[in-house]
Protein backbone atom coordinates (compact mmCIF):
# COMPACT_ATOMS: atom_id res chain seq x y z
CA UNK A 1 0.00 0.00 0.00
CA UNK A 2 2.82 2.40 0.86
CA UNK A 3 4.43 1.76 -2.52
CA UNK A 4 1.21 2.67 -4.34
CA UNK A 5 0.85 5.91 -2.36
CA UNK A 6 4.48 6.85 -3.06
CA UNK A 7 4.02 6.07 -6.75
CA UNK A 8 0.87 8.21 -6.94
CA UNK A 9 2.56 11.08 -5.10
CA UNK A 10 5.59 10.94 -7.39
CA UNK A 11 3.39 10.82 -10.51
CA UNK A 12 1.31 13.77 -9.32
CA UNK A 13 4.38 15.89 -8.48
CA UNK A 14 6.10 15.10 -11.78
CA UNK A 15 3.01 16.26 -13.70
CA UNK A 16 3.39 19.73 -12.25
CA UNK A 17 7.06 20.35 -13.01
CA UNK A 18 7.68 23.77 -14.54
CA UNK A 19 8.54 23.91 -18.22
CA UNK A 20 12.21 24.70 -18.88
CA UNK A 21 13.16 24.97 -22.54
CA UNK A 22 16.13 27.20 -21.78
CA UNK A 23 17.85 26.67 -25.13
CA UNK A 24 14.98 28.57 -26.80
CA UNK A 25 16.15 31.71 -24.96
CA UNK A 26 19.93 31.59 -25.42
CA UNK A 27 19.71 34.12 -28.24
CA UNK A 28 17.24 36.80 -29.23
CA UNK A 29 15.89 40.22 -28.31
CA UNK A 30 14.10 40.58 -24.98
CA UNK A 31 12.25 43.08 -22.80
CA UNK A 32 12.41 43.17 -18.99
CA UNK A 33 10.33 45.49 -16.79
CA UNK A 34 11.06 46.42 -13.18
CA UNK A 35 9.92 49.09 -10.75
CA UNK A 36 12.54 51.36 -9.19
CA UNK A 37 11.35 53.78 -6.49
CA UNK A 38 7.80 53.53 -7.81
CA UNK A 39 8.78 54.18 -11.44
CA UNK A 40 8.47 51.49 -14.13
CA UNK A 41 11.77 50.93 -15.93
CA UNK A 42 12.18 48.88 -19.11
CA UNK A 43 15.38 47.21 -20.25
CA UNK A 44 15.69 45.97 -23.83
CA UNK A 45 18.50 43.51 -24.37
CA UNK A 46 19.75 41.43 -27.24
CA UNK A 47 21.85 38.34 -26.62
CA UNK A 48 23.83 36.04 -28.83
CA UNK A 49 25.72 33.11 -27.38
CA UNK A 50 28.58 35.17 -25.90
CA UNK A 51 27.50 38.86 -25.85
CA UNK A 52 24.56 40.82 -24.51
CA UNK A 53 23.74 44.43 -25.40
CA UNK A 54 21.31 46.08 -22.99
CA UNK A 55 19.64 49.50 -23.14
CA UNK A 56 18.31 50.88 -19.85
CA UNK A 57 17.46 54.49 -19.00
CA UNK A 58 18.90 55.64 -22.34
CA UNK A 59 22.28 54.00 -21.66
CA UNK A 60 23.67 51.02 -23.57
CA UNK A 61 25.95 48.43 -21.99
CA UNK A 62 27.74 45.50 -23.58
CA UNK A 63 28.37 42.45 -21.42
CA UNK A 64 30.06 39.12 -21.92
CA UNK A 65 27.87 36.06 -21.49
CA UNK A 66 29.27 32.83 -20.08
CA UNK A 67 26.86 29.91 -20.00
CA UNK A 68 27.31 27.69 -16.93
CA UNK A 69 24.73 25.22 -18.26
CA UNK A 70 21.64 25.40 -20.50
CA UNK A 71 19.65 27.31 -17.86
CA UNK A 72 22.26 29.44 -16.09
CA UNK A 73 24.64 32.12 -17.29
CA UNK A 74 26.83 34.92 -15.96
CA UNK A 75 26.96 38.41 -17.48
CA UNK A 76 29.85 40.81 -16.90
CA UNK A 77 29.92 44.39 -18.14
CA UNK A 78 32.77 44.81 -20.64
CA UNK A 79 33.11 48.60 -20.09
CA UNK A 80 32.28 49.31 -16.43
CA UNK A 81 32.16 52.95 -15.40
CA UNK A 82 32.11 52.39 -11.62
CA UNK A 83 32.73 49.69 -9.01
CA UNK A 84 29.10 48.51 -9.06
CA UNK A 85 29.31 47.78 -12.82
CA UNK A 86 32.43 45.64 -12.27
CA UNK A 87 30.33 43.00 -10.49
CA UNK A 88 29.17 39.99 -12.50
CA UNK A 89 25.52 38.93 -12.37
CA UNK A 90 24.41 35.29 -12.16
CA UNK A 91 21.14 34.54 -13.96
CA UNK A 92 19.23 31.26 -13.54
CA UNK A 93 16.25 30.51 -15.78
CA UNK A 94 13.58 28.97 -13.55
CA UNK A 95 10.67 28.45 -15.96
CA UNK A 96 9.91 29.09 -19.61
CA UNK A 97 6.79 29.57 -21.69
CA UNK A 98 6.25 30.09 -25.40
CA UNK A 99 7.71 33.63 -25.50
CA UNK A 100 9.06 34.37 -22.01
CA UNK A 101 11.14 33.06 -19.16
CA UNK A 102 11.19 33.68 -15.43
CA UNK A 103 14.61 34.00 -13.89
CA UNK A 104 16.42 34.55 -10.62
CA UNK A 105 19.31 36.99 -10.65
CA UNK A 106 21.88 38.40 -8.27
CA UNK A 107 25.45 39.60 -7.92
CA UNK A 108 27.91 36.69 -8.03
CA UNK A 109 28.93 35.87 -4.46
CA UNK A 110 25.92 37.57 -2.85
CA UNK A 111 23.02 35.68 -1.30
CA UNK A 112 20.56 38.46 -2.22
CA UNK A 113 18.56 37.61 -5.35
CA UNK A 114 15.51 38.87 -7.18
CA UNK A 115 13.04 37.33 -9.62
CA UNK A 116 12.16 38.74 -13.03
CA UNK A 117 10.48 37.81 -16.29
CA UNK A 118 11.92 38.49 -19.73
CA UNK A 119 9.72 38.53 -22.80
CA UNK A 120 11.16 37.55 -26.17
CA UNK A 121 10.31 40.28 -28.67
CA UNK A 122 12.32 38.97 -31.65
Amino acid sequence: MKKIILLLAFTTISCFQAERNCKDFKTGKFSFETTVKGIKKVTIFERNDSLETATYDGKTEISSVRWVNDCEYIVKNLHPKNMEEHKAVDIKILTTSKNSYTFEYGIVGSSKTAIGTAIKIE
